[in-house]
């Protein structure tokens, strides 16, 4: 089997927990994203270090909560910030995969995974907004089935092995959608996707899911663990989780709970990092916070010069 490409290994072979960051960073409310700030920060985060930057797939701005999603088209977006930048992985946080062609998917992350010397990772989810499910004529009462057939197929267009791209081949006539790449594109089952994790640690390249507690985030690592020896021989693909995160000034602050992640001095942040290395996390994505009066360039490089140091001094053998 092909080795991994390069993006991939970096964020989620490293040996030691790995930090990304959840873009647009600097997102004000209700308004798109401003291109000049974010590929300024996107230079920032792969100097300082980072490893990776995701987006979400959000396809109509349709409320949810007090919120509304204002996002650019998430593979465009990647493309953009791959230009800006030279080392720092790019990934999906989640595709919708049941709203896109597989072969749309699959020729886009070939393409930026091209574009961007080797720097992609495709995390895909099945979706969960039923207005925008009517909006695209799908139903979503089928969406695991869908997302589980359009994730083979995906997974067949981007190997590098002739042997496993039967059935793109069946879909296509026989035809590639463009040049094989070298190294395996790793793929993500992000959220549940309405798939078992026993079927996630047969068919993915790792699981990430959002926060939780500690004790039930230790639980749910201890459960992708059991399906990795039951379904995947033991192969230690990694858990990654998402954070979201509103980083005080104070860097004394002790960490307290906010929906789904913390509100922390960096002291208490790189404290619970290290619990949660140790606990069998791989990498965990950033969200920060947008009620943060914060700038984000200050947060980004508080954490670039910050925690990033205390945690790249780290070394740990996967879970078995």
């Amino acid at each position: 089997m092909a080795p991994f490409n390069t993006a991939y290994r970096q964020t989620l072979l490293a040996g030691r927990l790995t930090l990304g960051l959840m873009t647009p960073l600097a997102r004000p409310h209700g308004a798109m994203a401003d291109p000049a700030i974010e590929l300024q920060l996107a230079r920032l985060a792969d100097t300082l270090g980072f490893a990776a930057l995701w987006t979400r797939d959000v396809p109509v701005m349709l409320p949810q909560g007090e919120a509304t999603a204002v996002l650019d088209e998430p593979f465009v977006w990647l493309t953009a910030l791959a230009a800006a930048t030279q080392r720092i992985a790019l990934g999906t946080a989640a595709a919708v995969l049941p709203l896109r062609h597989p072969l749309h998917v699959a020729k886009a992350a070939l393409s930026l995974n091209r574009l961007s010397n080797d720097r992609f990772i495709l995390g895909l989810g099945s979706g969960d907004r039923e207005a925008e499910f009517a909006i695209f004529q799908q139903d979503i009462a089928l969406r695991g089935d869908v997302f589980r057939e359009r994730w083979n197929l995906v997974r067949s267009a981007l190997s590098p092995d002739a042997s496993d791209r039967a059935a793109l081949h069946e879909a296509t006539g026989g035809h590639d959608l463009m040049a094989p790449p070298a190294a395996r594109i790793g793929m993500l089952v992000v959220g549940s996707a309405r798939q078992s994790l026993q079927w996630t640690a047969a068919h993915a390249d790792g699981w990430a899911t959002y926060h939780r507690d500690e004790a039930r985030q230790q639980g749910r690592i201890g459960l992708w663990q059991t399906a990795l020896r039951e379904r995947a021989g033991g192969e230690a693909k990694p858990f990654v989780q998402s954070l979201q995160l509103d980083l005080l000034d104070d860097a004394d602050a002790p960490a307290e709970a906010i929906e789904l992640g913390l509100r922390t001095g960096r002291h208490a942040l790189v404290d619970y990092l290290d619990r949660m290395e140790d606990a069998g996390v791989a990498h965990v994505l950033l969200n920060l916070a947008r009620s943060s009066p914060r700038p984000a360039l200050d947060i980004v490089d508080e954490l670039g010069r910050e925690v990033l140091p205390r945690l790249q001094g780290h070394a740990r053998t996967p879970p078995a």
